[in-house]
């Protein structure tokens, strides 16, 4: 019974310090373009504050419609922390209202494009020990944060090395009367070139030399936005723009996020220890 106790206050002890060491915080950062401040998780690996000298890979994980700058942690994938530390890598988890992750060509207040892709990285780069080029930098997402991730990693190529899509809205253009698109496009009826210009799959051949970008894409084979990403997987072969495409049985859930996350992880580690 001795043994059992001991060893129970042991296995208790070692996960309090597990926990412990693995730092979530929730800081809010100021956007200047949007004269407000943003709140966001930042994940720290368990070693960080031990390995001074250590410089870390960072990951920017965007949350979907209806969700906000927690989202990751408390629902997709609550063990962030500890891959982590399995990874060795930052974890960033802005909130991104209901944007898009765009700056909103017809409501001004709405920069959520500027804020991830400058302010933001600007911030983290500043404030903690990152690999600050694209060879230690990565962004990704589901649904709407999907189409977000994209988004920034076509338009930047000079920011990020790798990018990735979870059941991604990644063609908007079949969804003109959904999740609130037309308050940051206007309507498409009235505004049809500006939907034109605002999906992802329009945004290629994009900017990066062919091969630069690190590609990762996964969708349920039940999705409501499979056939979109199929779509996009097209367009990249027939580009030839190399990237993963990744369609296994699932559908718009966080528990599909959840295990489709454990896949993008291994990738976007792969791609950092290449380099």
């Amino acid at each position: 019974m001795k043994i059992k106790f001991s060893f129970l206050v042991l296995f208790l002890c070692t996960l309090f310090y597990t926990l412990s060491a693995q730092k979530v915080d929730t800081i809010r950062i100021l956007s200047p373009s949007m004269k407000k401040e943003i709140k966001n998780v930042i994940i720290l690996p368990q070693d960080y504050e031990k390995n001074k000298k250590q410089s870390y890979p960072v990951v920017y994980l965007l949350h979907g419609h209806g969700g906000r700058y927690d989202s990751w942690i408390k629902e997709t994938q609550p063990r962030l922390p500890e891959l982590a530390t399995e990874w060795g890598m930052i974890f960033v988890c802005p909130d991104g209202s209901n944007s898009w992750y765009w700056d909103s060509p017809v409501d001004s207040s709405s920069r959520y494009e500027t804020y991830i892709s400058q302010e933001l990285t600007d911030y983290i780069d500043k404030n903690y020990r990152t690999i600050a080029s694209p060879k230690g930098r990565a962004i990704t997402g589901y649904s709407m944060g999907g189409h977000g991730a994209l988004w920034l990693a076509f338009r930047h190529p000079d920011l990020y090395g790798a990018a990735g899509s979870m059941s991604g809205g990644v063609d908007i253009r079949p969804f003109p009367h959904s999740w609130h698109m037309k308050d940051y496009l206007g309507s498409y009826e009235k505004n049809p070139e500006i939907w034109e210009q605002h999906t992802v799959i329009n945004q290629l051949p994009y900017k990066a030399p062919t091969g630069q970008l690190a590609l990762i894409i996964d969708c349920g084979s039940s999705d409501f936005f499979y056939e979109v990403n199929q779509r996009l997987h097209e367009k990249l072969l027939y580009y030839r723009i190399p990237h993963d495409y990744i369609i296994r049985p699932g559908s718009h859930t966080f528990s599909y996020w959840k295990n489709a996350i454990e896949y993008q992880l291994l990738y976007f580690n792969k791609y950092f220890k290449s380099l």
